[in-house]
């Protein structure tokens, strides 16, 4: 019988002492379990022992933790010098390499020795939870415990169900995470688990957008987190990581998922990684570091000057009402004309579509039209979109016209969804198909992506925000125009946003 999370008595194995098994180590000890240390590594554990005691002393002196919290967790961690020593622990967390045979190897053995009724959980980030278990005798007593990097600080767990896990074993994780100060979401065993499968989104397309040479890694950066608030930016983000690390990933879950269009990565990462451009870690990747601070390049500067008039395409009127705002707060004259008198500076808001479709389609100019994307705010970042025929006396009224009512505006070529909306669309249908495929609840959904991403807004809640059917507009237009399979709609977007219905919204259970 399992012993309740919660019992003062519980006593945990933390096997592969890494910066993740100290992690986990840290937060079960200072939740007041008894904690074995054990890698197969000489002198490792004695080693994770010791910058634990260094870690738990500097959090006490800072002020962070009481000193007798401290003390009772220093006091908490052993080291076990061979598996044997172990047979004691009520649950053992795996945090070894990631390597399917080590795992299996590692499991068998930990079946030998810890108790019929013992908990054994991976941390495995992108293995298969089922695959691993099948090298035990007892699969369901296995399931996912995948913390993430720096454990103590992201404060959420992903609990794995493989596909013979028992139910019970599950409640117990559960009940463990949040004991130990974390948020628990609960997930099937599928490649990427919920946050690196929701994580395909962002990073995937903005290297999409950099291959169509839409703009610089820095200028897509600084467009999705003045529009979208993203704390950092992809390729900052890339940089952080090190595409050593991200690459990889980004190649397995697709080839597990049978090279399905929608994770497919690119062939940039793939030279870059070659190239040793790896980011932070090798000094340059889509940046350049001195001392280990980000290089930013300065923009070229782009003539500006205030536009006689402005004519706003009112194909999408919300969207014109927005641009109509920003023209009146920049000060410029309004054309109201039905079509553009000969001087005045087009503006078009495309949804799901490009600059060059929107000018085509409304009969306009494309020399005297860009495009702006107002389905976010502009006052941090705006993106003036250049269609292949925009002239530099029309960009140098564009950037005229935004100068005054933002803090910074970007200049990018054109691009089917522009690049935030596109972005931020691919994001939401990747989250929804989550929920088509039953990974997870949209409520875990959302809380593992805020938690584990550390994205502004829950994908699905962000969804809503802006109203699953304009994200379905906006993955049919690129669909359409692109030709690319990548952007087809989730059956879950496309069916509430029919039905005018929360993508929060959950169902009614199948037989």
């Amino acid at each position: 019988m399992l012993l309740n999370a919660a019992s003062p008595a519980l006593t945990l194995a933390v096997v592969g002492t890494g910066a993740m098994g100290r992690g986990i180590a840290q937060i079960a000890a200072l939740a007041g379990l008894k904690v074995w240390l054990h890698d197969s590594a000489p002198g490792a554990a004695d080693q994770a022992l010791l910058a634990l005691s260094q870690t738990l002393n500097t959090l006490r002196d800072k002020g962070k933790i009481a000193p007798e919290a401290a003390a009772q967790a220093i006091e908490a961690l052993r080291v076990a010098p061979s598996l044997d020593v172990l047979a004691d622990a009520h649950v053992a967390v795996e945090a070894i390499v990631e390597d399917l045979g080590a795992k299996q190897t590692l499991f068998r053995q930990l079946e030998a020795v810890l108790a019929p009724e013992a908990v054994l959980a991976t941390n495995t980030s992108s293995l298969s939870v089922t695959a691993i278990a099948a090298a035990c005798r007892h699969p369901d007593r296995v399931a996912g415990f995948h913390f993430f990097n720096p454990v103590p600080l992201m404060k959420v767990v992903e609990v794995i169900a493989g596909l013979r896990s028992d139910p019970a074993v599950l409640r117990f994780l559960d009940g463990l995470a949040r004991r130990m100060g974390h948020t628990p979401v609960q997930a099937q065993d599928t490649p990427g688990f919920i946050v690196n499968h929701a994580g395909r989104g962002y990073g995937t397309e903005a290297l999409r957008l950099l291959s169509e040479t839409v703009g610089s890694p820095q200028a897509i950066d600084d467009v999705l987190r003045g529009q979208a608030g993203f704390r950092l930016g992809p390729f900052e983000l890339f940089d952080l990581t090190g595409l050593d690390v991200s690459a990889p990933v980004m190649e397995s879950i697709y080839r597990q998922y049978f090279d399905e269009p929608r994770y497919r990565p690119s062939p940039i990462t793939v030279q870059r990684h070659v190239a040793g451009l790896l980011g932070r870690k090798s000094g340059e990747g889509f940046y350049r570091y001195a001392d280990g601070k980000i290089q930013r390049t300065d923009y070229g500067t782009h003539p500006a000057r205030q536009p006689s008039a402005v004519w706003i395409c009112r194909a999408e009127p919300d969207l014109a009402l927005r641009a109509r705002d920003l023209v009146q707060a920049a000060g410029a004259t309004l054309d109201t004309g039905a079509l553009p008198s000969p001087a005045s500076l087009c503006i078009v808001t495309p949804v799901g579509e490009d600059v060059t479709h929107c000018a085509v389609d409304e009969g306009i100019d494309p020399g005297r039209t860009v495009g702006l994307d107002l389905l976010f705010p502009q006052d941090r970042c705006a993106a003036v979109y250049a269609n292949p025929r925009t002239t530099p006396e029309a960009l140098a009224e564009a950037l005229g016209l935004l100068a005054p009512v933002t803090q910074s505006v970007r200049v990018l070529r054109d691009s089917t969804g522009l690049v935030t909306q596109r972005v931020i669309a691919t994001i939401v249908n990747i989250a929804s198909d989550i929920a088509q495929q039953g990974i997870a609840t949209p409520a875990d959904i959302d809380q593992a992506v805020t938690l584990g991403l550390g994205y502004p807004q829950g994908p699905l809640t962000w969804g809503d925000a802006l109203g699953p059917a304009r994200i379905v507009r906006i993955l049919r237009g690129i669909e359409a125009l692109s030709g690319d399979p990548r952007y087809r709609s989730s059956p879950w977007l496309r069916r509430r946003a029919e039905l005018g219905l929360s993508l929060r919204a959950g169902e009614l259970q199948p037989d």
